[in-house]
């Protein structure tokens, strides 16, 4: 392939492809291991970067138009931890001489997380509430389907499709035909009443059912500082730990009057036991009188604490 011609590839590409086993490994995983078919998408990957400039694509090289228009950003994560990928669909005009640069703004954001996030996977939501016929754009949807299926390998976890109105059933028809056995597993249609078995409510908009009160603006970028879901909620609050010197300290009162030696073990020996009547209250399912909820929730892909 590099041989055929040495200028149809970014240079760029090429080095990192030498370098980054984690991407190869990739492409093979969408590929199932097939190496031909795993060199052909490279090919093909390869020459679309370099045709839509994709290692220079910045905010400054696309209209602000676009960015403005809210059709297209990052926020949130499902409920795997994934990084949801937003197509507000209703804020989508075809516009045939702003095409290319809409298709550059996808592999905007796309590279841009990729590089943020080192390609950990997204989901793709399109919210299609509120629309009709004069929305639909089925070159610039087959555009958003191919980087995922043809240019960004294993990028993709599922596509959530939220509320599609009947009228564009033959148009998502035509749409199935381009995907692949693997891709058309991956399409969940949602409405108000399931699309929580993918999305928490604190993740998606009132208009689907959750309390996401997040408006989208520009500028900023959004959501540019990419959270992981680990920890959402900030650090554990003292109130908690205030809470068990307290209960140590009105231990130790109880226990009479005790020199500052004894008073010292007391205190370790009355955590002891708070630990082990704690661990006891789990097993029997008994909650202390002063218990408070834990105001902290930590949330991961595999682990809710």
């Amino acid at each position: 392939y590099l041989l055929d011609k040495s200028d149809k590839y970014d240079s760029r590409d090429v080095e990192r492809l030498h370098q980054d086993d984690k991407w190869v490994e990739n492409y093979l995983i969408w590929r199932h291991d097939v190496v031909d078919d795993t060199l052909k998408m490279i090919d093909e990957s390869f020459q679309w970067r370099k045709e839509y400039t994709v290692n220079d694509l910045t905010e400054s090289v696309l209209p602000k138009s676009l960015f403005e228009n809210g059709s297209l950003f990052l926020h949130g994560y499902d409920k795997e931890g994934y990084k949801l990928f937003w197509f507000r669909v209703k804020h989508h005009i075809r516009d045939p001489k702003q095409q290319l640069e809409k298709k550059k703004l996808v592999a905007f954001w796309l590279e841009h997380y990729a590089k943020r996030d080192h390609g950990k996977p997204l989901t793709v939501v399109f919210d299609m509430a509120e629309t009709g016929i004069s929305h639909i754009d089925l070159d610039f949807v087959r555009f958003i389907v191919n980087c995922f299926t043809d240019y960004y390998p294993n990028f993709l976890t599922k596509i959530v499709i939220f509320e599609m109105p009947w009228i564009m059933n033959a148009a998502f028809k035509i749409v199935k035909g381009w995907l692949g056995p693997d891709a058309i597993s991956m399409l969940k249609f949602t409405n108000k009443s399931d699309v929580q078995e993918y999305i928490s409510g604190e993740y998606l908009p009132p208009h689907m059912g959750g309390t996401d009160s997040f408006k989208y603006s520009y500028p900023p970028l959004v959501d540019d500082d990419f959270q992981t879901p680990l920890c959402e909620n900030g650090p554990i609050t003292s109130e908690d730990e205030h809470e068990s010197k307290e209960e140590i300290d009105a231990d130790t009162k109880e226990t009479g009057e005790l020199n500052e030696e004894q008073n010292l073990n007391q205190k370790k020996m009355n955590s002891i036991e708070q630990i082990s009547k704690s661990e006891e209250t789990d097993k029997t399912e008994i909650k202390p009188k002063n218990a408070k909820k834990a105001l902290t929730t930590f949330k991961g892909p595999l682990l809710h604490i």
